[in-house]
């Protein structure tokens, strides 16, 4: 008897998940489409919890609702507030970001009342920065706390990562078998001559050497050129913090251009991956190959140089010198990587033709995960074959084959 009850709980709490996830019109549309099949009506009663959650649900998904959250700022404050006591942190960051779509409650963030409720996380960052040019003087200071709140844990989930993958790689590159005196790498070296160690003199016989390398200032130069159309909101936002990340590291020189239909150098901001975000302008067209023109006057060593360009790839200038002066590029030594998302979004929107052009120069172009985007530069640091590493790592990079049917290439 005990196990027949047990089943019939789990079957109304199943029914319940299915009520709250169809909404309310579900409750009378039993062939409604994503039912299960054996559901056969979803005429349950909710209460308690479940039913200020179905409430939460239905003033953002009812289609047919007469006032949704309303337009005044208490009323979505309080929604805010109770989707927070009602949902975890990560469906909490998914309910805010599709009011903002679906309910366009922009205004709403102008509000410093409205910020203080909301999740912090790098879709908000992207909105803000997007509207930094007219959130009002009393709500800045709170913007750029939720956004100082959000760049520091990116900061401290990536950095580590980050700084260790890169001095990794710097120091296989720099490591040599004929170091001098003072280049040499004691532990390594024991380590590797340990097999001539002599009992009776207590002394391990160097056959082999290993060191570090001559030191010098810097042994990559790295650019960073990114795109800030709107599309890229999260892609800037990473790469704000890893640019600051990379800037630390003087083993590699870092800079930093951003870029729509303008281009922007915000090299000298690097200190602050904040002050990096607030330079930047979301939104606007986009010239790529004005960007890539402006990157080529800072390359001074291209076979040291890693360019990597994040960008979408849906080109409002000339395609064709873009494709040109990224073969230039190649052909001089510059590693060039596109990566057409840093984010955590899944599967980017792209200029898929644009992007096989880019493999048929060798520049391969894929979505990067920021977890991956350490190892990632370590690897371009090593002069490591990319497109191996994506493979290694499951990444869909795009065809390799010349694909130049719609662009003329002019390298000359």
């Amino acid at each position: 008897m005990s196990e027949i009850q047990v089943s019939d709980t789990q079957e109304q709490e199943r029914l319940k998940r299915w009520r709250l996830v169809l909404g309310a019109a579900s409750a009378c549309d039993s062939n409604g489409v994503g039912i299960p099949e054996n559901v056969e009506g979803l005429d349950v009663q909710l209460e308690g919890n479940e039913l200020q959650m179905d409430k939460v649900l239905q003033a953002l998904y009812d289609s047919e609702r007469s006032s949704g959250l309303g337009k005044s700022c208490p009323n979505v404050n309080r929604w805010l507030g109770d989707i927070r006591t009602y949902f975890s942190s990560s469906n909490v960051r998914l309910l805010q970001k599709d009011a903002l779509e679906r309910l366009k409650l922009y205004k709403m963030l102008l509000e410093p009342e409205t910020l203080e409720h909301v999740e912090p996380d790098v879709h908000l960052v992207g909105t803000l920065i997007s509207l930094k040019s007219v959130i009002p003087q009393k709500t800045k200071e709170t913007a750029r706390k939720v956004v100082r709140k959000v760049v520091d844990e990116i900061e401290r989930r990536l950095r580590n990562p980050l700084t260790e993958a890169v001095r990794g790689a710097i120091s296989k590159v720099t490591r040599t078998q004929r170091p001098r005196a003072n280049e040499i790498d004691w532990d390594r070296t024991i380590r590797k001559n340990l097999r001539n160690y002599l009992p009776e003199q207590k002394a391990i016989i160097p056959e082999r050497l290993v060191g570090y390398g001559r030191k010098q200032s810097s042994l990559r130069d790295i650019i960073l050129c990114v795109d800030q159309s709107g599309s890229m909101a999260t892609s800037v936002v990473y790469s704000s913090v890893f640019s600051a990340v990379l800037a630390s590291i003087r083993a590699v020189s870092t800079k930093l251009v951003v870029f729509d239909t303008e281009v922007v150098d915000l090299t000298e901001l690097l200190q602050d991956p904040v002050d990096v975000l607030f330079g930047a302008q979301l939104g606007g067209g986009t010239d790529i190959n004005r960007a890539v023109a402006y990157c080529q006057q800072l390359v001074d060593r291209p076979d040291q140089t890693i360019m990597v360009l994040i960008t979408d790839l849906y080109e409002g200038g000339d395609p064709n010198e873009l494709l040109g002066r990224v073969a230039r590029l190649v052909a001089s030594g510059v590693t060039v990587i596109c990566l057409l998302a840093l984010s955590d979004d899944g599967a980017p929107s792209y200029h898929e033709h644009l992007a096989d052009c880019f493999a048929g120069l060798g520049v391969p172009a894929f979505a990067c995960t920021p977890d991956l985007f350490p190892d990632l530069m370590a690897n371009a640091i090593q002069k490591q074959d990319i497109g191996s590493w994506a493979a290694r790592n499951d990444i869909v990079v795009r065809g390799q084959e010349e694909t130049f049917d719609r662009y003329d290439i002019d390298s000359s």
